[in-house]
């Protein structure tokens, strides 16, 4: 078995992998409270900007922690077509996660559906961006982690769903962001410690892309992408504040004077 080592650089990917996570997490839940005020396009909007949102910090938290990620006797590499499948499973199924809260009629029903179906996004996320990995050897799975993995993605995803339509305060949203951040790092690290690796020493190289090579400058793209969408949502007005602003330009209009 090879000695695997989840944080080769220290604690600089776990705690960078988090800020990514509670990042995108509280932008979801902005955006998804955003939404639950809107109607029309305007709510699709919000919603479609929350599972991007979402989506995008689960995969940056998953492969920045991936980065301090380390396999003695055998280079790690990452098939690039799975990696990019992993991004774009975790932006639809998130998506269809988020939209069933958005749109249910049933506030609980659509809570347990959002929630089973954004914690299995998270865990097929992980799940298909290990089967990405390309080394000298055969990985495998202790199945009773595996399944709590999955456990933590659900109720995790769940408790972030019922607080988007449960809390309003954006100070408590940051709250419920970094709980679910940690959350997220917890669901990760879980599945980790199911992880064996069998290394089999080779001199072949490997197929696929380095970290360096691919997720590094992919995931800082992303991590921009998260960075600038929060600006845009921190300045645009809610919907509380667009309200205020017409009432306030309809009672100037009515107390300007008639010429």
């Amino acid at each position: 078995m090879g000695h695997l080592d989840h944080a080769a650089y220290g604690w600089l990917t776990p705690a960078l992998s988090y800020v990514m996570a509670s990042i995108g997490a509280a932008l979801g839940l902005r955006c998804t409270v955003r939404a639950l005020a809107a109607t029309g396009p305007s709510r699709r909007n919000w919603l479609l900007t929350a599972a991007s949102a979402i989506g995008t910090g689960i995969w940056t938290m998953h492969f920045v922690a991936m980065l301090g990620f380390d396999v003695t006797g055998t280079e790690i590499h990452y098939n690039v077509p799975l990696t990019i499948l992993s991004l774009l499973v975790a932006m639809l199924v998130v998506g269809a996660g988020v939209f069933a809260v958005g749109y249910g009629k049933d506030r609980g029903r659509a809570l347990v559906l959002g929630g089973l179906t954004t914690g299995l996004g998270v865990a097929s996320m992980h799940y298909l961006g290990m089967a990405a990995l390309r080394l000298h050897g055969e990985v495998s799975y202790d199945p009773p982690t595996v399944g709590l993995s999955v456990a933590i993605a659900v109720v995790a995803a769940t408790a972030a769903l019922w607080a988007a339509l449960n809390i309003k305060s954006p100070v408590a949203v940051a709250v419920a962001s970094l709980v679910m951040g940690a959350a997220v790092s917890s669901m990760h690290y879980t599945g980790m410690t199911a992880v064996a690796v069998s290394v089999s020493p080779a001199d072949a190289a490997l197929p696929g892309a380095t970290a360096m090579q691919f997720i590094f400058p992919l995931a800082v793209g992303l991590g921009s992408y998260l960075f600038i969408t929060a600006a845009f949502v921190a300045l645009s007005p809610t919907a509380d504040e667009r309200a205020a602003s017409a009432s306030a330009r309809y009672l100037g209009e009515q107390a300007a004077p008639v010429r």
